[in-house]
């Protein structure tokens, strides 16, 4: 690495507005990259998002200075959920800015963030790339890091929809045995307890070879995270299916909207029960709340989602909606012994190293 760059640590949750400013503006130079026709994050909602991290989550991050300390060029974050399911990973994700790449910044970057691991006793890291950043994926594979799920990022704009189809999926929901109902904002105390198992089912969604346990959504876990959430400004609007003879929660679907990106929805989990499948519930929910965002958001032009490329069921109906793949990310992992041996040279990769 070139001795004029200097590695800082910084926590996010309590640094000076002047650093998370400079590092909000690092943030929207590498998402500009892997989004180049998304809108950037304002510096605000950045610093609001930071400074209101959920308790349960472990955050450490590593920044470089330019030679003038005006801009901050090089970022190293590691997360790791302080909870029982997944205590052995944690996620790393470094991003250096273009014309800073290829010198040494990113193997540099990694060395500082790994101590994390072995601080909260970690064997494995992990790592996401997007495929409008091709030095990201380089960087995993120098590691001598493994591909351990491929995920579709889809985009629909809403005007393309195939005529007719909403409607038609609306009138061939199953609602004589099944009733369907919306959430917007947070959700009821009096269903916490339910909704927490609901979420449960996304537990059943294809993961690949990635060595990542069931999560486990405790309702204080769900407080937080909303908390986090509508403090960015972020709109969730869920809608819910359950069985009229018994009340029990079959499925649901969410999507999130915020006004500083108006023209995009993005869509989260959508999930049916291993009991209640086959009824066509999945298709009811999309259609359901697609024909809810048509008429309460006009000014939504797109619906983006992602799912793993080995999940057929849900491609398939994202498919007959004229959802298009937009791009795609990979979830790498690497035992934390392997990342240690890349960073003594012991796996041989070449000294000019990059990252996305």
């Amino acid at each position: 690495m070139n001795e004029a760059f200097v590695i800082e640590p910084v926590d996010v949750r309590t640094a000076p507005d002047d650093v998370l400013t400079a590092l909000a503006a690092h943030q929207i130079v590498m998402r500009s990259e892997r989004l180049p026709e998304d809108p950037p994050v304002p510096v605000a909602e950045q610093l609001v998002g930071w400074r209101s991290i959920p308790p349960f989550m472990d955050v450490r991050g590593q920044v470089v200075w330019n030679a003038e300390r005006t801009a901050i060029i090089a970022s190293a974050f590691g997360e790791a959920p302080l909870t029982e399911d997944n205590a052995h990973m944690v996620e790393i994700t470094v991003n250096v800015q273009p014309p800073y790449r290829r010198q040494g910044l990113g193997r540099a970057l990694l060395a500082s963030a790994l101590p994390m691991a072995h601080a909260l006793d970690r064997r494995l890291v992990m790592g996401g790339t997007a495929s409008t950043v091709l030095a990201g994926a380089a960087f995993c594979e120098r590691i001598g890091a493994e591909r351990g799920l491929e995920m579709r990022i889809s985009q629909v704009v809403l005007r393309d929809l195939p005529d007719g189809l909403v409607a038609q999926w609306l009138s061939e929901a199953a609602s004589a045995e099944f009733e369907l109902g919306f959430w917007e904002g947070a959700y009821p105390d009096d269903q916490i307890e339910a909704i927490a198992w609901l979420h449960g089912v996304m537990n059943t969604a294809p993961r690949g070879s990635l060595d990542f346990e069931d999560e486990v959504l405790t309702p204080e876990r769900i407080r937080q995270h909303e908390q986090s959430m509508f403090a960015r400004g972020t709109v969730r609007w869920s809608a819910y299916v359950r069985e009229r003879a018994t009340g029990a929660f079959a499925g649901f679907s969410e999507v999130f909207w915020n006004s500083n990106r108006p023209m995009l929805m993005s869509q989260g989990a959508t999930g049916v029960d291993l009991v209640y499948r086959g009824h066509g519930l999945g298709r009811w929910l999309k259609a359901a709340m697609t024909e809810k965002v048509q008429r309460e958001r006009p000014e939504v032009e797109k619906i983006r989602t992602g799912n793993a490329f080995s999940n057929g069921p849900m491609l398939a109906i994202n498919n007959a909606m004229g959802f298009k793949e937009h791009f795609a990310n990979t979830w790498w992992q690497a035992p934390t012994t392997k990342v240690e041996a890349y960073l003594a040279g012991e796996l041989h990769a070449p000294a000019d190293e990059s990252a996305g």
